[in-house]
């Protein structure tokens, strides 16, 4: 009952929930206002303005939210003047329906924001039908009081803003710390137990894009939101948390281990990774502690657990040395260790985390110049030639808004012939459920059906206990805030309550709520059922034929990040930034590979072409991009010696195999493989390296050297790990290129 009650406290307080108080404001004081001045019968337009141009208020830029929401506003109005005017001419009306849809819901090419204001347009749109307007006098009025409407909630969102002016950020950095323990708990489970280790990976895939999806937009917020002045003690405060949770992201990222060599390792021994284990599960609950506090405002939980979990893992080490004994337990002992360091790493953020949000006075301040730390946000286009060169039947986004515009066409004649009494019912949920990929349009058809039934069922319970229409009234109101509150978190649930929302408003005006409630229904069945068939037979974007470019670009920043390990190698000081831009850019362009294929396992399987050949490509990049930042990770940790010549041949082998990949997807001209003799000669090289060490080091302990001192620990690590991982990253792009080779081929033909 607790946990019930700390989830309804956190849903209260976030910011998911803020917005649906907005909205229910900037609903409220225009009913209440105009109705003491007794201009009550423009309120439900000033009401409508403000509900179509809500959707723009998201977290990001304060700048861009504020402009998203003008050109919402600005849309909305003429969208609603144009419909309004040629409602008595269907075939003007119909050619309208149809332009109007696909030049807005092109819009959506500028990105997420855009995509937003696009559904402003369309949903102004469906709701033009639902206004009765004749004269010119009447219409320009309605088109004028919604505009006033949109300015009122950009007011009342600048208002909420003012009073709790950190909020979005407060509630992404949660989001983002409570992913991130999420994901190194999975990681965890990922070390001991091979027989479900496919199906974690794919589940880690998913929690990938979405941590990348709330950096990103914590990147815009927090580094666009400096002012030349510099940052107040929270914006510093938020800004160390952010960067912590990155350097978390990394380091997990950078554990993807070999896990056939750890079973094979440990193939007799696995109780000795029990302790690594249980730390992760450990540091990952106290992740998602800290996210809630970050929204709770309660006391920080004490950090013993942490630091004894950490003391076990240490201990694990000798004990594994003390049962399997020196030499053989050198290499099990080694990667025990190097896990060790990485979790104590770990260990060190979340304290860092911790210190933040305890307001520990000597936390570290934030040392980021303007110049670098723009570098590290993806800014979106705006230019015209971004609509132009999607004006083509490669681009999803086109295909996808001639798909809808079709649909929207076919609804509304649909709607008009037979004299659908709400036909603008089916198209609101042609637009809410309808998306590019086949995938997500199905299941939230399904969410959209499931959701309104329930919706239904509850409005008829209600009906028949009470035919009150202030009950009704309240209901309405309050089911839309909580639908708004809903949308992000259970669409399912968001379909409930504006059921109910929508139901109990149209009982006002039409006395028979049962004849609402069965219209609803039957509506939201025939918008959900056009919506799938369209996107499964109106220029499909399978996702299997439109990954190309995404597979391209991970590649091609797997290739650049190891370039720029490479020189990280060579001088840390200098190659830092450049090493973060490129670590950033290969984790976005592996995330949208990721997305990709989530969106392909949700597609019918007779449109899965290559599933499986597609799986392997996408766990292999992302199996190099955990390697490539695992040396990374070590290069910029411990003080190294020179790059030998054996990684910078091992290496330039790999970053030519990937360039051969990216070749071979592009039929462009391969280029001569090196010579095999020079591969196994750097191979060699690194393992002899190694191997020096550790013979040396048996020999100390036959003199009774036993003590291990901190330099020849971190040179054994650096071999071993170089060795290692540059071996396991060849065997990785020899796979990668034979993958895009048969890929590449399926491509061909068809």
């Amino acid at each position: 009952m607790n946990e019930k009650f700390k989830q309804l406290e956190l849903f209260l307080k976030s910011t998911n929930f803020d917005r649906g108080i907005r909205l229910g404001v900037a609903i409220a004081v225009p009913f209440g206002v105009l109705y003491l001045l007794g201009l009550f019968e423009y309120a439900p337009a000033v009401v409508v303005g403000a509900f179509l141009n809500a959707p723009g208020d998201v977290p990001g830029s304060y700048k861009r939210k504020v402009n998203a929401i003008l050109v919402s506003i600005l849309l909305t109005m003429v969208i609603t003047t144009i419909i309004l005017f040629l409602k008595p001419f269907f075939p003007f009306l119909l050619a309208a329906i149809a332009l109007i849809t696909f030049l807005v819901a092109l819009i959506s090419v500028y990105g997420f924001r855009a995509s937003l204001v696009s559904f402003s347009g369309l949903l102004a749109l469906v709701i033009a039908f639902a206004v009765q307007k004749e004269s010119a006098v009447e219409i320009l009025l309605q088109v004028a009081l919604m505009g006033i409407g949109g300015l009122w909630y950009l007011i009342v969102s600048m208002v909420f803003q003012r009073l709790s002016p950190k909020k979005d950020e407060n509630q992404l950095l949660s989001d983002t710390l409570l992913l991130l323990g999420e994901y190194l708990k999975l990681r965890g489970k990922l070390l001991s137990k091979k027989e479900k280790r496919d199906d974690r990976l794919k589940k880690t895939f998913a929690l990938q894009t979405q941590i990348n999806e709330k950096q990103e937009t914590l990147r815009e917020t927090l580094l666009t939101a400096r002012k030349r002045s510099g940052r107040s003690r929270y914006e510093e405060k938020q800004l160390l948390i952010f960067l912590s949770s990155i350097k978390i992201f990394e380091l997990i990222e950078a554990k993807h281990l070999n896990y056939e060599i750890i079973d094979d390792v440990f193939e007799d021994h696995k109780r000795f990774l029990k302790a690594s284990k249980k730390l992760n599960k450990v540091m990952g609950n106290h992740l998602i502690r800290l996210a809630e506090l970050l929204i709770q405002k309660d006391k920080i939980p004490k950090k013993n657990v942490l630091l004894h979990a950490l003391a076990k893992a240490n201990t694990s080490i000798t004990d594994f040395i003390e049962v399997v004994k020196l030499p053989e337990a050198r290499e099990g002992a080694l990667i025990l260790k190097n896990l060790y360091d990485y979790q104590e790493q770990l260990l060190q953020e979340i304290r860092a985390i911790r210190r933040v949000m305890a307001n520990v006075k000597d936390a570290s301040r934030v040392s980021l110049k303007r110049q670098d730390s723009s570098k590290f946000l993806t800014l979106q286009e705006y230019r015209w030639n971004v609509l132009w060169q999607n004006l083509n039947w490669k681009s999803n986004m086109f295909r996808h808004s001639l798909r809808l515009t079709i649909a929207m066409v076919f609804a509304y004649a649909l709607g008009y012939f037979f004299e659908i009494q709400n036909t603008y019912w089916i198209l609101l949920t042609i637009i809410v459920i309808m998306r590019p990929s086949y995938g997500l349009t199905k299941a939230r058809s399904k969410d959209r059906i499931i959701g309104t039934l329930i919706g239904a069922a509850i409005a008829v319970g209600v009906v028949l206990l009470t035919q009150n229409t202030v009950v009704y009234a309240l209901l309405a109101y309050f089911s839309l805030i909580l639908a708004f509150a809903m949308l992000q978190l259970n669409y399912k649930s968001a379909a409930a309550l504006i059921t109910l929302s929508i139901v109990f408003l149209y009982s006002l005006i039409n006395p028979d709520a049962f004849e609402v409630i069965q219209y609803r229904v039957l509506d939201t069945v025939i918008g959900a059922v056009i919506a799938v068939i369209a996107n499964y037979t109106i220029l499909p974007s399978w996702e299997a034929n439109t990954l190309k470019p995404k597979l391209l670009n991970a590649l091609e920043m797997n290739r650049e990040y190891l370039l720029a390990t490479q020189k990280l190698y060579q001088d840390r000081t200098a190659y830092k930034l450049p090493y973060n831009l490129a670590r950033k850019n290969a984790f976005l362009a592996v995330s949208n590979l990721n997305a990709a294929f989530q969106r392909l396992t949700q597609e019918p399987e007779s449109k899965r072409k290559e599933f499986q050949l597609i799986y392997e490509m996408v766990t292999l990049n992302q199996t190099m991009i955990s390697a490539i930042a695992s040396i990374g990770n070590f290069i910029i940790n411990h003080q190294t010696t020179p790059a030998s010549e054996g990684f910078n041949t091992l290496l330039h082998k790999i970053t030519n195999a990937l360039q051969r990949s990216v070749d071979r997807l592009d039929q462009e001209p391969l280029d001569s493989k090196m010579e095999e003799e020079t591969i196994e000669e750097a191979q060699e090289s690194l393992l002899e390296k190694y191997e020096q060490l550790s013979n040396l080091r048996d020999e100390n302990i036959k003199k009774g050297n036993t003590e291990l001192d901190t330099e020849t620990l971190h040179r054994l690590q650096e071999a071993y790990l170089i060795a290692n991982h540059m071996n396991w990253l060849e065997s990785l792009s020899s796979n990668l290129e034979k993958a895009t080779e048969r890929y590449g081929v399926s491509l061909q033909e068809t």
